[in-house]
């Protein structure tokens, strides 16, 4: 059994509750630009004053609702400004924020409000308001349903004009750093999800942490625009933390047209999950095999690689160094404009980001640091830091934290930003927690002699062959993943005589793969799954993720989907995590097909 621990960097934390951080800042620096907000025609400057005075407004309008402390108030919006102003004011009146991604089912909601008795609910739109009041009388708590697009804020801020300000204070002064500040539920990739009880503390521990192991990049001097959901931990974690740390923050929730998002707002740092990564770069690869110059783009990759990979070693020769100022020039510095020209840093957490992503970022200019969290631990509990960085770890804890990696290769968490527990499900929390304290994350992990973590896999997801052969799918996913013209690599082979594949073409590179072979724009994906071509280029990115692990453990037989996997087809998390369970009950006559007749020999 392998432990690492990390002493606290942060001072004993002066904010009782998250919500100070909005009015501590208001006083020590009330000019100081806390946010941006999307406006008709650009950006607008909202300063830290005027981001505690319309906190205050918000929350003398639920007062004035009957909004009382410790009542829970779910949220179901895409990213948005009006998402970060109501979930302060909620913490300022000792209520409760609970989480909602707008893309959910009416069964999903319906869970959500009546497992956590929300009394109400901000929903963005008209729409989503229609999906409440189709289950509302299965949800006999909810009182309010207040649809932002529809004013909900200017009519909360009218109905509470009347309140007075020593009544938001007195409501903000009952918050204790015990009490909880949102219950987020769980993706629900294995099972009905599962209310996390973050508190008040949870979330400062957080915050404070990060203010010091990210203070290069993450402070007030910097911005950065938040596209991620809100409603996912990592979101909600860098919203919080943009304010606490005073960070300016801005917000947008249109990836489709993200890069002149980017180019608009300018962020010094960008926070993502590999998948976008990964689409950044099959994007730019994609582009520049199109205008016929693949092989630069090909070449540069290499350089940018080797250049990180020599840094790490403290060796950068001096025709490396000529080779990477060449690139930077013809090559990188396009990449750095395609997240808008300022950025120098980025975070990824969620998922596994993979040595070769992490490599090439860092040779373009844009170190990733990536991280490991859970919604159980608020978001970050490991992450790797400037001047600390090993690409193809997520750091050490951190400071407050233990790691320990169990007998059976679990790793197993506890500190200050571990969760207290799940809402209304002692058995789970029981399950969870042991007597130590100690979470148990449920992924494989391991811990070098410098503290820093490297996750294997998931334990429920490890893969055990007919020959007793343990493979953690992760490795070759990630690797599959990497050609341009795949957007999901789905591993199987448990109990089965070899490793086999379920994979899925990229929607948006399907088309440069078509006039690459002479074939018809029209042609339907469904006609070509069993293509020479197509599978023969397949096959090459099959071989290549192949040369990452042993032959027992690689891929003998992979399946080409005719559809891709996606979000409104119930198959990928809102945080675009792949739904194993549902993809392989889904999938379950394709994987019996690829282990169908004589087994494929070692």
């Amino acid at each position: 059994m392998r432990e690492y621990s990390v002493p606290s960097a942060a001072a004993s934390s002066a904010q009782h509750n998250t919500a100070d951080f909005v009015f501590a800042n208001a006083a020590r620096r009330p000019t100081h630009v806390a946010l941006r907000r999307r406006t008709g025609t650009g950006w607008s400057d909202v300063t830290a004053a005027g981001f505690a005075t319309e906190v205050s407004a918000v929350a003398k309008g639920l007062i004035a609702a009957g909004v009382g402390a410790g009542d829970r108030i779910a949220i179901m919006s895409k990213t948005r400004y009006e998402w970060t102003l109501i979930d302060f004011a909620l913490m300022t009146v000792a209520a409760i924020s609970v989480p909602i991604y707008e893309t959910s089912s009416a069964e999903q909601v319906e869970w959500i409000l009546a497992d956590s008795g929300a009394i109400g609910v901000f929903v963005e739109t008209i729409e989503h308001g229609v999906i409440v009041e189709s289950v509302r009388t299965r949800t006999s708590a909810l009182r309010h349903v207040w649809a932002i697009e529809d004013g909900a804020v200017p009519q909360l801020i009218e109905q509470g004009h009347d309140v007075a300000d020593r009544t938001v204070d007195e409501r903000r002064g009952q918050v204790r750093p015990v009490d909880i500040a949102s219950i987020i539920y769980t993706s629900g990739t294995t099972g009905r999800p599962k209310g996390c009880q973050l508190t008040h503390a949870n979330f400062i521990s957080e915050i404070d942490e990060l203010s010091i192991g990210l203070h290069e990049f993450f402070n007030p001097t910097t911005s950065t625009l938040l596209f991620l959901p809100i409603a996912h931990v990592f979101g909600r974690a860098i919203q919080l933390g943009c304010v606490g740390i005073g960070c300016t923050l801005g917000h947008t929730a249109d990836v489709k047209n993200l890069i002149d998002d980017l180019a608009e707002f300018r962020p010094t740092f960008v926070l993502s999950v590999p998948r976008v990564f990964e689409k950044v770069y099959n994007t730019a690869k994609q582009r520049a095999h199109a205008e016929r110059k693949g092989r630069i783009f090909d070449l540069a990759e290499r350089i940018a690689i080797r250049y990180s990979q020599a840094l790490d070693t403290g060796s950068v020769s001096i025709l490396l160094k000529a080779q990477h100022a060449v690139f930077d020039k013809l090559v990188y510095s396009k990449l750095r404009a395609a997240l808008g020209g300022n950025c120098v840093a980025a975070v990824s957490g969620g998922a596994p980001l993979g040595e070769r992503l992490g490599h090439f970022f860092r040779g373009v200019g844009v170190t990733i640091y990536e991280g490991y969290g859970l919604t159980e631990t608020t978001a970050g509990f490991c992450v790797n830091r400037p001047g600390a960085l090993k690409i193809g770890t997520v750091g050490p804890p951190v400071g407050g934290a233990s790691a320990r990696v169990a007998d059976d290769g679990e790793l197993l968490v506890r500190g200050g930003v571990v969760f207290d527990g799940y809402w209304n499900n002692d058995a789970a929390t029981a399950e969870a927690i042991d007597a130590e304290g100690w979470f148990h994350t449920g992924d494989i992990g391991e811990i070098d002699d410098d503290g820093y973590v490297r996750i294997t896999g998931r334990k429920k997801e490890l893969i055990v062959t007919a020959n007793g052969k343990n493979v953690a799918p992760a490795v070759l996913e990630d690797r599959v993943r990497a050609h341009w013209l795949i957007d999901q690599c789905l591993v199987v082979g448990d109990r089965q005589p070899f490793i086999a594949a379920l994979i899925t073409i990229d929607p948006e590179a399907y088309p440069r793969w078509l006039a690459e072979h002479d074939r018809a724009a029209s042609t339907p994906l469904a006609d070509l799954v069993d293509d020479e071509a197509l599978r023969a280029e397949i096959q090459s990115a099959v071989d290549e993720a192949n040369k990452s692990v042993s032959q027992a453990e690689s891929i003998r037989k992979f399946t080409i989907l005719p559809y891709a996997w996606s979000e409104d087809g119930g198959q990928i998390t809102p945080s675009l995590k792949l739904k194993r369970n549902i993809v392989m009950d889904e999938c379950a006559e394709q994987i019996a097909s690829l282990y169908a007749g004589q087994p494929v020999r070692s």
